[in-house]
């Protein structure tokens, strides 16, 4: 079994689990949708710093797909 050498203080203790915190995520919003997204990357409809930089593929609906 472990045994510690001399006991860790409180304050000691505390300071070394300060850094042990959740960061909350850098958010941003684009220019011309107004769409909240991550720093440093695109939105969801493909636009990265006000510019369209990517065709976004379209998702077919369970609905669609039945009926076919």
């Amino acid at each position: 079994m472990a045994v510690q050498k001399s006991k860790v203080s409180r304050s000691r203790r505390g300071a070394r689990r300060s850094h042990n915190k959740l960061k909350s995520p850098a958010l941003s919003t684009d220019q011309t949708t107004g769409e909240i997204h991550l720093r440093h990357h695109m939105t969801e409809d493909g636009f990265y710093k006000g510019k369209k930089v990517m065709e976004v593929k379209v998702k077919k609906e369970a609905s669609e797909s039945e009926e076919n």
